[in-house]
């Protein structure tokens, strides 16, 4: 496994990783120094196996001031597969701050920090990790399939003046396809109103398990984008969830009740998205 050590080697983030030889084979990791880094940072699909290291996800950032075009004003973008980000922060004024649709990606103890489109989880496996997320409207959205585990999701809406904000706008299209939001163990905060999520596509998943909600969330729940009259194809549930936010009892009347081995398809890192156990071979490597 090579390193660059954050003596100052590179001027940039992007310098580091263009250094990295196309089709690279070997973990490489880049080591950031604490600090505010103001450029736009990507890493294109001919370079996997990149780690970006920082020193704590409040004293590196990555951070740039666009609006605009969903996908392709991110702060951050990752087309490449293999990959791992740990202790940074990755930041924009209102755009996604990072766009993520490299397959097998993970996260640990990374910040995403922004309004609108805050997390562009656009496709692929991926594994989220003591993260924090802060935004206002679909600011986890995209068709991944991803686990976020031991994670903060903060909401701002009261902040900016949005009105209820949306938490998860999620894309699954169709009975055949893997993609899903699995937050487990998390703690939804901030001021709110929010709903859980907003169906984006017609068979949109996203399930909350054992995870505690502020009072920021509205009764009903869930909420429905573009896709009215596909309830019977959505799955949003919770499961054993807590806090003052977790009361069900005026939830839509189309949220899922899901069996045991259903929630187990969701929870179990191993069913859901690690059959051939890529987080574990990943974290060798931290």
């Amino acid at each position: 496994m090579a390193k660059m050590s954050g003596k100052g080697q590179f001027t940039t983030v992007q310098k580091a990783i263009n250094s990295i030889p196309s089709n690279n084979k070997q973990w490489t990791i880049i080591l950031l120094n604490a600090g505010v880094y103001k450029e736009k940072v990507m890493i294109v699909k001919e370079k996997p196996y990149i780690i970006l290291k920082g020193m704590g996800k409040s004293s590196t950032v990555i951070e740039w001031g666009d609006s605009g075009n969903s996908l392709e004003s991110s702060t951050f973008k990752l087309y490449a597969p293999n990959f791992m980000a740990r202790d940074i922060t990755f930041k924009i004024t209102w755009a996604p701050a990072a766009l993520v649709r490299g397959d097998n990606a993970s996260f640990y103890g990374c910040g995403f920090i922004g309004i609108q489109d805050t997390l562009t989880d656009l496709i692929g496996r991926h594994y989220f990790y003591n993260c924090y997320i802060e935004g206002a409207v679909d600011f986890i959205w995209g068709a991944s399939q991803s686990l976020y585990q031991n994670s903060e999701i903060n909401v701002k809406s009261k902040e900016i003046g949005v009105g209820k904000a949306f938490i998860t706008a999620q894309g699954r299209q169709s009975a055949s396809e893997a993609s899903a939001f699995v937050f487990k163990n998390c703690k939804v905060t901030g001021t709110g109103p929010a709903y859980l999520g907003r169906a984006y596509k017609k068979y949109s998943t996203v399930v909350y398990y054992q995870s505690s909600f502020d009072n920021i969330i509205d009764p009903e729940g869930w909420n429905i984008m573009r896709q009215a009259g596909n309830e019977k194809y959505i799955t949003y549930a919770e499961v054993e969830c807590k806090g003052p936010g977790a009361d069900m009892s005026k939830r839509v009347k189309w949220e899922k009740t899901l069996t045991a081995e259903q929630q187990k398809k969701f929870v179990d890192q191993k069913l859901f998205l690690n059959q051939d156990g890529w987080i574990e071979e990943q974290r060798l490597h931290l």
